[in-house]
């Protein structure tokens, strides 16, 4: 089974923190709706160029997919022209099974999988509710980021607070039963009770599952040059520990799991495509985000678009960070990607910082005894720390061990 994932680098504006490769449009409407329309071309090309090349093809078609992911950037600015080619070109190489009810404006797969459509709040408008009908997208994930107006702002958002609420009625209406919210915290001035009235704005919502980010300064970014600038002051240890215990104490109660460092799904039975699981430790949430999940769990999966990123046959592989020279490779029949092996230890310490990330942790009988050897023993004294927890032949992070996390998997890394 794979995961695929589409990168749609189109944005109205860009905020100040994202590190992520994203365009903003052409001045002239003409020009953007050109770039939009050969780039919806491309990505569908590239599709069949990649299923051409898969050694598992066969007569340049392949299946089994798990998961589908369109990222960005800002994918809910697509016209649902471009949604519609791209969603049957996956139809056409995967075999999904689209099932379309002309009648009711809906469209389903044969197979109930997975498929995430990332959306800025602002862009649920009505009449983008009621065509998301018409596409197989089952879970919307939006970023909010905060629910304070000059908070956004500083970000340089385009929606409001009241924006993001008014987004979730209107996705409800046409029956999206998975709804993921971004929020951040740690911002410049932020306060605890601040980030307590956050985090309550957004349980009221009632929605699936969370993702909760401390607010990054990543080099390159505006809001770098203003932290080197001295313009804005990034929040002290204590109250960064204050704000993250503050999350998960008050999601644990309202009926959420913390599945990894940053997400938490709900455990609350509701009506969904997606059926429970049971893990080794507990019940699972059915709102887990099975995409995300196949990064942390060493699934394959094939990144389209400009600077996506693929992962299967012990390869990595991605495509330049450039729509325009994208565009021209693929229209070549071209696939402007690098691509790396994964030897061994580096494989090791890519489970490393995947695998410890989630609350199971790592699989220790999947590890070879050369590495469960190593493994262990760099452990032993995290162990003994109460950084690290061996259960049932998984080895976790304790709480009092994501709070130093990248420091635990740099002492387990093999160099």
């Amino acid at each position: 089974m794979l995961g695929l994932y589409i990168h749609i680098p189109f944005c109205a504006s860009r905020c100040i923190y994202c590190g992520f490769y994203s365009t903003v449009p052409a001045k002239k409407k003409d020009e953007r709706l050109s770039i939009e329309e050969r780039y919806v071309n491309a990505v569908c090309h590239e599709i069949e160029l990649r299923a051409e090349k898969d050694s598992n093809c066969s007569g340049g078609r392949i299946g089994g997919l798990s998961t589908i992911y369109l990222g960005g950037g800002t994918p809910s600015q697509l016209s649902f022209e471009s949604l519609h080619k791209i969603f049957q070109t996956i139809d056409k190489v995967y075999h999904i099974g689209l099932e379309w009810d002309i009648k009711n404006n809906t469209c389903t797969t044969a197979t109930p999988i997975e498929i995430t459509m990332e959306c800025n709040p602002d862009d649920i408008t009505e009449e983008f509710a009621q065509n998301l009908r018409s596409l197989p997208i089952n879970r919307i994930s939006m970023g909010a980021q905060t629910f304070s107006d000059e908070r956004l702002r500083f970000l340089h958002r385009r929606h409001t607070a009241d924006e993001v609420e008014t987004a979730v009625k209107r996705l409800r209406s046409v029956n999206i039963k998975n709804i993921s919210v971004d929020l951040m915290f740690g911002f410049p001035n932020e306060t605890l009770e601040e980030w307590k009235e956050d985090i309550e704005r957004l349980l009221a919502l009632d929605i699936e599952h969370i993702s909760a980010y401390s607010l990054m300064y990543e080099e390159g970014t505006p809001l770098y040059r203003l932290l080197q600038a001295g313009k804005v002051k990034d929040m002290d240890d204590e109250l960064y520990r204050q704000m993250y215990d503050t999350l998960i104490d008050r999601l644990a109660e309202a009926g959420y799991e913390q599945y990894e460092i940053s997400n938490f799904a709900k455990l609350k039975p509701q009506t969904s495509n997606l059926n429970v699981q049971t893990s080794n430790f507990k019940v699972q949430s059915p709102f887990r985000s099975q995409h995300n999940s196949s990064y942390w769990h060493n699934v394959p999966y094939i990144g389209i678009g400009a600077s996506a990123h693929s992962y299967s046959n012990g390869k990595r592989s991605w495509n330049i960070a450039d729509t325009k020279a994208y565009i021209a490779a693929i229209e070549e029949d071209r696939l402007p990607c690098e691509e790396e092996i994964i030897d061994a230890d580096t494989h090791y310490n890519d489970m490393i910082m995947t695998a410890l990330r989630t609350c199971e942790g790592i699989n220790l009988s999947t590890l070879s005894t050369e590495y469960y050897t190593y493994l262990m023993r760099l452990a032993k004294p995290l162990q003994q720390q109460g950084l690290l927890k061996e259960d049932n032949g998984w080895l976790h992070l304790t709480r009092n061990g994501i709070y130093v996390s990248d420091s635990v998997m740099s002492d387990l890394m093999k160099v």
